[in-house]
């Protein structure tokens, strides 16, 4: 009798132990990242981010696409395997090519197997229909093109995913992510999608583009800062570096000489941080509204609704950054 006590006991452990286990993981936010990586200084914060975070965020993978200050969609992909890199996450988090061209342009093409970013839209579709219990976060801080190929593809992953877009000025016009492939917005925020729209509001306080930061205070509190990587990585603007404060610092000296404004807007880490904590922005909830060129139309009686994000915490925010990166830096 003593014996089959002490087993049961033992199995007790081993179970309790691996449902705490599966607890802690299932407590984890699972996002997939949309980036065009090489267009700004934002979307390599951002996925630095989402690494530093580990306890909030499960990273399942990231793609790109192409918008046109990125020098084509190899430099989208180049620029994000180097953070990947500079995190030793290369055999944890996978990173696949999407879209170069516009959604209008590639879908009478999408049942072809090879259909222009299809590597990224497969993984994507792949990434949704495994979720059960819980949404995949789908975070496009980039053009719509990859999600809204996804919908075409294989429209039951709509309601296994939410999208969380860093993309455009609501209720103003314009802006970068919306403008580089208009035709990709109204089939992504039309299919009834859970969809939440961080703005940008570029020279307003109420938008991302208000999370600044200088060059002299990224100097200050990312160089020499972070995890060391097991190899480095060649910069795309040169240099060798095997941590990304080192690499940050640069990114922003570069964008300094070029003769860029003084401070720099964060835009698409912003949208990792309001995942992280939803009171370092507001959201209000909102009829869904329609795209008319770079214009926007309201719908007032439209059934389906969206999230709009605005007024962001800058000074959490950053302060987040830094002391993640103050904190996983190795000791002395």
């Amino acid at each position: 009798m003593k014996i089959i006590f002490v087993v049961i006991i033992l199995l007790n452990v081993v179970v309790g132990f691996g449902s705490t286990q599966k607890s802690k993981d299932s407590e984890k936010l699972k996002i997939l990242i949309d980036s065009d990586a090489n267009n700004e200084l934002d979307d390599q914060h951002a996925l630095a981010y989402s690494f530093l975070n580990k306890e909030v965020f499960d990273v399942v993978g990231v793609t790109v696409n192409n918008t046109r200050n990125g020098y084509g969609i190899q430099g989208q992909y180049d620029e994000a395997e180097r953070i990947i890199k500079l995190f030793d996450l290369e055999e944890k988090v996978p990173l696949f090519m999407g879209a170069d061209k516009n959604y209008e342009e590639i879908a009478p093409f999408i049942l072809q197997p090879d259909f222009d970013g299809h590597a990224a839209v497969d993984f994507i579709i792949q990434e949704a229909m495994k979720m059960k219990d819980e949404k995949l976060i789908l975070v496009p801080v980039g053009k719509l093109t990859n999600i809204a190929l996804a919908f075409l593809k294989e429209p039951r992953i709509i309601d296994k995913v939410r999208v969380v877009w860093l993309g455009s000025n609501y209720p103003e016009p314009g802006e970068y992510n919306l403008v580089n492939d208009i035709s990709s917005v109204n089939p992504v925020i039309g299919s009834g999608v859970e969809f939440e729209m961080v703005t940008v509001r570029y020279s307003q306080p109420t938008g991302t583009a208000a999370v600044t930061v200088t060059p002299a205070e990224m100097k200050a509190n990312m160089k020499d800062a972070g995890p060391v990587s097991s190899s480095s990585i060649i910069g795309r603007h040169g240099g060798e570096f095997n941590r990304f404060g080192d690499y940050s610092s640069h990114l922003f000296e570069k964008a300094e000489m070029y003769g860029n404004p003084p401070s720099r807007a964060l835009f698409d880490m912003v949208v990792l941080a309001i995942l992280k904590n939803e009171s370092w922005g507001q959201k209000k909830e909102i009829p869904a509204p329609k795209l008319v060129g770079e214009a926007w139309e309201d719908q007032p009686d439209n059934a389906n609704k969206i999230v709009i994000w605005e007024n962001f915490n800058r000074d959490a925010i950053v302060t987040d950054l830094f002391e993640l990166m103050k904190n996983s830096t190795p000791k002395q």
